[in-house]
């Protein structure tokens, strides 16, 4: 997938449009200048055309502070990590010195850039935008991120300079891909190595051994697919290297990329934070899910233990868990297939589509037997459902009432939909709609 950056000096407007362009307030906004310090990434869809976009921080130079020293290495970063630039200034300032610097430094990129001249909320301010031709960037495209002037014109240069997508660029496209996911040294390689039967990649104690997110076809014992081997995400206070930067962005596109990941989680620690970010992750981009408790060779055992680390693990995880918790020690090769075997389970109940007519003779019952509470006098009553033509398991309830159906019932319709049908490791999405 593409990806877009937003970069320009600080406080100019880049975390307003990118939570514009992403369609959520993700980034912080606030007058004070310097709020951004980390990058952030989110996902713009225009007129069919899907890219990536992260928000930097603000870019100064000769500073003493700490935090702009690091910024302005994020930035660059962002610069050479992206396919198209978009640069924004601010209208009513004029061009300061930092726009001049960043300007330099964008010509000589080698990347397509797009000029974006922000806070032209009004007729005057149009004058103040013809200013920055002089930068030398070309065309420029006066907006406004706070209410939205401009963006649709901004969006259509945006998606006309992005590169073609590479229908090539995996090996077997058509193939599902499973993506091994985890914090630092929790056993992903070696967890590869062990399923390939080859050491492919390199394993060492040192925590970041792998930097990259490497592919590889696997076709053995009635299986075939993609297996991609990810770097450790850390949390961002802990990441210092611009390698590592690289690592976990190729992380978290692999993540996207993916069909099902197999999250992995040291039976030493348990679930901690990092391990439900990286999970919260896999959640918000849709995709299936198979929790592998790695080096369970190293827990004192009695006939309860793996019964007890389950629940507590599925409380953690709450509430979706329904999912597979599998436990291995992949230095031993203990249980490394049921992995496999998980993974291909779930990618099955994944890309399952049920037809209409069986959907309806499963739940319409359900729902007659237990119908939608009525509010404020008024009777709900859904007249049929079908499952929607997306990548993960939607359906979509047909009622009279849809915006008076509450979140309570949403979840019984999501669990009626789960023991009718197995959707294991699967999120699940319910969805009304106005009949």
């Amino acid at each position: 997938m593409s990806l877009l950056a937003i970069v320009g000096r600080p406080n100019v407007g880049k975390s307003t449009l990118f939570n514009r362009l992403v369609g959520m307030r993700q980034a912080i906004v606030d007058e004070t200048a310097g709020v951004t310090r980390d990058r952030h990434y989110g996902r713009c869809e225009w007129c069919g055309t899907e890219f990536s976009v992260v928000d930097t921080g603000g870019y100064t130079s000769n500073s003493d502070d700490i935090f702009e020293e690091e910024i302005r290495k994020q930035v660059v970063l962002a610069i050479e990590e992206a396919h198209v630039v978009l640069f924004m200034v601010e209208a009513s300032t004029g061009i300061t010195d930092y726009d001049e610097e960043i300007a330099d430094i964008l010509r000589r990129c080698g990347k397509p850039v797009i000029l974006a001249v922000n806070k032209v909320d009004s007729g005057d301010k149009m004058y103040d935008a013809f200013q920055f031709y002089s930068l030398g960037l070309g065309e420029i495209y006066s907006i406004s991120a706070a209410n939205g002037g401009g963006t649709g014109d901004l969006l259509d240069a945006i998606v006309n300079v992005l590169p073609a997508e590479d229908p090539d660029k995996d090996e077997r496209p058509d193939l599902p891909h499973f993506t091994i996911v985890g914090k630092p040294n929790v056993g992903k390689s070696s967890l590869t190595n062990a399923l390939l039967g080859k050491e492919r990649n390199i394993v060492t104690p040192i925590a970041g051994t792998t930097r990259d997110s490497i592919a590889t076809l696997y076709n053995k014992f009635g299986h075939e697919f993609m297996l991609v081997d990810t770097a450790g995400m850390r949390k961002k206070t802990r990441v210092h290297e611009d390698l590592e930067f690289y690592s976990v962005m190729r992380s978290i596109r692999a993540i996207e990329h993916s069909d099902v990941c197999i999250l992995m989680v040291d039976a030493q620690t348990g679930i901690e934070s990092q391990d439900m970010a990286i999970f919260n992750l896999i959640q918000r981009n849709k995709k299936g899910c198979v929790v592998v408790v790695n080096k369970w060779d190293t827990i004192e055992k009695d006939s309860n233990t793996m019964k007890e680390y389950t629940e507590a693990i599925k409380a953690r995880l709450a509430p979706f868990t329904d999912l597979p918790i599998i436990f291995t020690s992949v230095i031993n090769k203990q249980r490394i297939m049921d992995v496999l075997d998980a993974a291909a389970h779930v990618y099955e109940n994944y890309s399952r589509k049920i037809p209409t007519s069986k959907l309806n003779e499963e739940m319409l019952p359900e729902i007659e037997n237990y119908p939608p509470p009525a509010w404020k006098g008024k009777y709900i009553k859904i007249k049929y459902v079908t499952q929607l033509p997306t990548r993960s398991p939607s359906f979509a309830f047909f009622c009279n009432l849809p915006q008076y159906i509450r979140e309570p019932y949403r979840r019984f319709l999501e669990n009626k939909l789960r023991s009718k049908f197995d959707f294991l490791g699967c999120p699940v999405h319910v969805f009304l709609r106005q009949k």
